[in-house]
């Protein structure tokens, strides 16, 4: 109980003064945001911020909803930073690579949908260079595969590079955009649905006329 009312504390006052006064959010087509689950999230990943931005997204009382996928490699490798991850960001963690696996490393997920949680995924894998696409790993596929009717909605965002980049932590003012597009669903073939993901996010960065045009091959 203590967890959920410094959750609720941190993203009501804390998150919400930085996102709404310190950055500023430009937020296109918010009506395409679900608000119930199961749903998957997908968006660019270029800073610590987007996770944060993300979830303030939406209301606090989908808060308890609402969890980002995470590494438990870098997340969980100290006891202060697993407890707060978990706790108040309210992170899924999965094991990347490495060691000897029993079961899917996406079986956390699995169980989240299953009680009809909103996930946050980065399809990216890890944060990137400021504002630039990296190519899309495959994770999301298997996870829509597994998921065929549940909505997959892609986000781009431009700008929390430039507020707060990778390797920085020096909080820079800097007005942020969000581009929120139509849901897509399972296809019956992995390649063709990452094609669809990678469409979508043109169109995104398109609409907002910056100067990515797709994802890096």
């Amino acid at each position: 109980m203590i967890a959920k009312i410094l959750r609720f504390t941190f993203f009501a006052i804390i998150v919400r003064f930085i996102v709404l006064i310190v950055i500023g959010l430009n937020i296109r087509h918010r009506d395409k945001l679900p608000i119930k689950g199961p749903a998957i999230i997908a968006a660019n990943h270029n800073s610590h911020l987007d996770t944060l931005v993300l979830i303030s997204l939406f209301q606090l009382k989908y808060l308890p909803l609402v969890h980002p996928v995470a590494a438990a490699d870098y997340f969980l490798k100290n006891k202060w930073m697993a407890w707060f991850s978990q706790n108040i960001i309210g992170i899924i963690p999965i094991v990347r690579q490495g060691g000897k696996r029993t079961e899917d490393p996406l079986m956390p997920c699995y169980k989240a949908l299953d009680e009809g949680q909103i996930l946050i995924i980065f399809p990216e894998g890890t944060r990137g260079e400021p504002e630039q696409l990296s190519e899309f790993k495959r994770g999301i596929a298997h996870l829509s595969e597994h998921y065929p009717d549940v909505p997959v909605i892609p986000m781009f965002m431009h700008g929390l590079g430039k507020a707060l980049p990778k390797g920085d932590f020096l909080l820079v003012p800097f007005f942020c955009d969000i581009f929120i597009g139509d849901p897509l669903f399972w296809c019956d073939d992995k390649n063709v649905f990452m094609e669809n993901l990678k469409s979508s996010f043109a169109q995104l960065i398109a609409e907002g006329n910056f100067n990515q045009v797709d994802v890096q091959k």
